[in-house]
C-alpha cells in the first residue's frame, strides 16, 4: 500500500504557494502610505502616524456575498465578487461617516484553483484601488470535503476610521429631517436565494437565458456588483449636514433605516417616489412576490438612505448631482416608535 500524503487527502500546498505568488502584486498595487507589511506576514501593519488625524475612531465590519456566489459559479465568472464584497463592507461602514483604511479577506475552497483565485483577488484589488483602501493581507483555505469542487466561499473584514467629532449615528436625527435616496445598481448581495428559487427553479431558466423585460441575460443582471457610494458621499460629509445613513442591505429598507432612528422617531417612506428598476418589477411579477417581502428581501433600486435637516435637502441634492448621482426625495422622519411607515 502507498503512503498518504497531504495532496492524496486533497490539500495542494503547492498550488496555494502558487496563489499566494500571483496575489502578492496585486495586492501590493492597493498599498497606501499607512501599510508597513508585506503580503505573506502572520499580520498585517498599518500606521495612522502621518494620517493628519486629530481623534481617530476606528470604524470596522465584516461581512459575505451570501449565495450571489451560486450565480458567479453558474456563470464562471468571478472577477466581480471581489468588486461585491469590498463594496459592501466600505458602505457599511461609511453610514458612521468613516474612510476605509484596509481590507482583509478570506477565501475557502475545497479544491484551490490558482486561476479562480487570482480572478478574486484582482477583483478585490481593483475595488480596493476605487476606494482608496489598501488590500492589506487575508487567508486563503483549501478544505476538501467541506465545499463540492468549483465551489468557494469568500469574506471581507474592513477597518475606517472617522473623526470622533464627525460621527454619523443618527441620535440628532428629528421629526421633519428629509430622506434621500441613492439608486442601487440592481439586488447588490441580498434576496439572491429569492432571487435564485424565482429565476431557476420557479422559471427554469440558465445564466445565459436572455430576458426581454430586462434587456440582458439573467447572468448579467443578477451579477452586476455591489456598488460603493463613498464617492459620491464625501462633499456631504466634508459639509457636515449628514445627520444619518442607512445601507439598505439585508432585510431593504424595512429593516436597515430603522437601525439609525433614535427613540421617538420613525421613518415615513413614499413608495412610488423614485423609480423601481426592472430587475425588481419582473421578479415580483414571476414570483408572485407579496409587496411586503419585496420590501424585505431586496433593496427595490435603493442602495443607501441618507438624513438631513430640511433646510440642508437641497444643498445635499445639488453636492450629490455634482457628484453624478440622480437622489430621490422619498420621505422624512416622523414621530413614532421607530419602524417604517409605507405610504
Amino acid at each position: 500500500m502507498s503512503g498518504t500524503d497531504y495532496k492524496s487527502a486533497g490539500v495542494d500546498i503547492d498550488a496555494g504557494n502558487e496563489t499566494v505568488r500571483r496575489i502578492k502584486s496585486i495586492a501590493r498595487s492597493t498599498f497606501t502610505p499607512g501599510v508597513l507589511s508585506e503580503i505573506g506576514s502572520f499580520g498585517g501593519l498599518f500606521s495612522l502616524h502621518g494620517g493628519g488625524w486629530a481623534d481617530p475612531v476606528l470604524v470596522s465590519s465584516a461581512d459575505g456575498v451570501g449565495t450571489k456566489l451560486k450565480v458567479a459559479f453558474m456563470a464562471g465568472v468571478h472577477d466581480t465578487i471581489g468588486h461585491d464584497l469590498v463594496n459592501h463592507c466600505v458602505n457599511d461602514i461609511l453610514v458612521q461617516g468613516a474612510s476605509p483604511l484596509f481590507f482583509l479577506d478570506y477565501l475557502a475552497t475545497g479544491r484551490l484553483s490558482p486561476d479562480v483565485a487570482e480572478r478574486i483577488v484582482t477583483g478585490l484589488a481593483a475595488a480596493c484601488r476605487a476606494n482608496g483602501c489598501a488590500l492589506l493581507g487575508g487567508e486563503t483555505a483549501e478544505m476538501p470535503g467541506f465545499y463540492a469542487d468549483g465551489e468557494y466561499d469568500v469574506a471581507g473584514f474592513i477597518v475606517g476610521a472617522v473623526e470622533r467629532v464627525r460621527l454619523v449615528d443618527g441620535r440628532g436625527l428629528a421629526s421633519g429631517d428629509v430622506l434621500l435616496a441613492l439608486p442601487s445598481t440592481g439586488l447588490h448581495t441580498n434576496g439572491y436565494s429569492l432571487a435564485r428559487r424565482i429565476v431557476f427553479d420557479r422559471l427554469g431558466l440558465s445564466v445565459d437565458s436572455h430576458v426581454e423585460e430586462l434587456g440582458e441575460t439573467v447572468g448579467a443582471a443578477l451579477l452586476r456588483p455591489h456598488r460603493s457610494y463613498l464617492r459620491a458621499m464625501q462633499p456631504l460629509l466634508a459639509a457636515g449636514i449628514v445627520k444619518g445613513m442607512a445601507h439598505i442591505t439585508g432585510g431593504g429598507i424595512t429593516d436597515n433605516l430603522p437601525r439609525i432612528l433614535p427613540p421617538g422617531t420613525a421613518a415615513e417612506v413614499r413608495r412610488g417616489s423614485w423609480t423601481v428598476p426592472p430587475i425588481f418589477q419582473w421578479l415580483a411579477g414571476a414570483g408572485a412576490v407579496p409587496l411586503d417581502d419585496q420590501y424585505r428581501a431586496f433593496n427595490m433600486g435603493v442602495g443607501l438612505i441618507v438624513a438631513v435637516a430640511a433646510a440642508d435637502a437641497l444643498p445635499a441634492a445639488t453636492l450629490l448631482r455634482a457628484a453624478g448621482e440622480e437622489p430621490a426625495t422619498i420621505g422624512q422622519i416622523v414621530a413614532g416608535t421607530p419602524g417604517v411607515r409605507y405610504v
